[in-house]
């Protein structure tokens, strides 16, 4: 029932990934624009992600996930509902835009917190359970872009939107069908009560300087890699009419970083966690200066494969990090607070590279930001925390 949820989630996520910037490119023709929609759409992700992991420790996993997923139905429901009512506008589209995004952090949040529960229940391997967990949402972003390129070439951008109204009910209904124990914790109730309840996450996560330095570096990674598949990719396709070119490309990136997420327990068991974040950041480093050119569809493909690749486990490996050094009643905190810094470097990045593409043009600021990617990957292998940690798996 988890990964059903998980997957219907992914895939709903995905196809909105697709069909909400060609939306507002098709309304307004204005790359900027979409970087400003894209960017204002995080922004309340960003502010609900650390209350998300609060209310995951203290309402519940379930009832967050369920109401999650219930209330963004609701919101990708309406931007076809108010076209067929007055007309969708870029004001209006950029508003719902926003609301719609204020639901995603607490639902991906309860999920996540639940792998420890259904490993339990399953009687199942926690490592290879995370990679499976995010191997699954990763097979919804591989089918969703070339579900919602397809939807939007039959039935147009605006209808697509009906696609994940219904998978995100589906999500709903698979959790509520979901029967597991939680994990019971006798919780600190001084740290769990009005402010220093909700900046529990940013405490316990500064105070491990190995969670805080990954944190940080995908900081930097998200602000410059997602404006990329946000904006630089659907303006080079627009302008091409290639919307099944555009879903191939994010479904090749989807379905490396698949692969390497289900990958992720076989990898776990045969090497330590330093070696496995510096093939990491080495691969991914190496995997986007092709893309960065870009090159005829198949070398195209081919990079983007690859980089999704390289990337795949990184998520279970965080995932596995937070379950192994901080204790289970605050779990849900600290993933939210990751989930706010995930969302916090994206919006200024995409309101950047919208202008940059505006001025220097597509192909010169996609060369820009994989150099950056690829410089800020290399320097992460050199923080302190990251070379003291042992190289040898059975010692970790």
């Amino acid at each position: 029932m988890l990964e059903g949820a998980n997957l219907a989630s992914g895939l709903g996520n995905a196809v909105v990934l697709v069909a909400l910037p060609w939306l507002v490119l098709e309304i307004t023709g204005s790359p900027s624009f979409t970087g400003v929609v894209a960017a204002a759409s995080a922004l309340p992700a960003l502010l609900m992600a650390p209350l998300s992991g609060w209310l995951v420790d203290h309402v519940g996993r379930r009832a967050v996930s369920i109401g999650s997923d219930i209330l963004s139905a609701l919101s990708v429901a309406a931007i076809p509902i108010v076209a067929i009512v007055g007309g969708l506008t870029p004001t209006t589209i950029l508003l719902l835009a926003v609301l719609g995004a204020a639901f995603d952090p607490a639902g991906y949040t309860a999920r996540r917190t639940l792998l420890v529960d259904a490993a339990r229940a399953a009687h199942m391997d926690q490592h290879k359970l995370n990679g499976i967990h995010e191997g699954v949402f990763a097979v919804g972003f591989v089918l969703g872009p070339v579900v919602g390129a397809a939807a939007i070439t039959a039935i147009g951008p605006t209808n697509a939107f009906w696609i994940p109204f219904g998978l995100f009910l589906i999500a709903a209904l698979s959790i509520t069908c979901m029967r597991v124990t939680a994990l019971a914790e006798e919780v600190d109730s001084s740290s769990t009560v009005g402010w220093r309840g909700l900046t529990r996450g940013f405490v316990v996560l500064s105070k491990d300087r190995l969670l805080l330095t990954i944190t940080i570096g995908v900081l930097v990674l998200a602000a410059i890699y997602l404006p990329t598949e946000a904006i630089v990719l659907p303006t080079y396709f627009e302008a091409r009419d290639e919307p099944g070119s555009l879903g191939m490309v994010i479904a090749a990136l989807s379905a490396g970083a698949m692969i390497g997420a289900f990958l992720y327990g076989w990898i776990s068991a045969r090497l330590s966690t330093k070696r496995i974040l510096q093939l990491i950041m080495i691969g991914t480093a190496v995997s986007i200066l092709p893309m960065a050119f870009l090159p005829p569809l198949p070398i195209l493909l081919a990079a983007g494969f690859l980089l999704g690749f390289f990337w795949g486990p990184f998520n279970p490996l965080m995932t596995t990090l937070v379950q192994d050094r901080v204790p289970a009643d605050e779990q849900g905190r600290v993933f939210g607070v990751q989930l706010s810094v995930f969302y916090a470097a994206p919006p200024l990045g995409m309101i950047i590279v919208g202008y940059t593409v505006e001025t220097w043009g597509v192909a010169t600021t996609y060369l820009v930001l994989a150099g950056t990617l690829a410089i800020t990957s290399i320097t992460v292998l050199f923080a302190r925390s990251v070379r003291q940690l042992p190289a040898s798996r059975l010692s970790r």
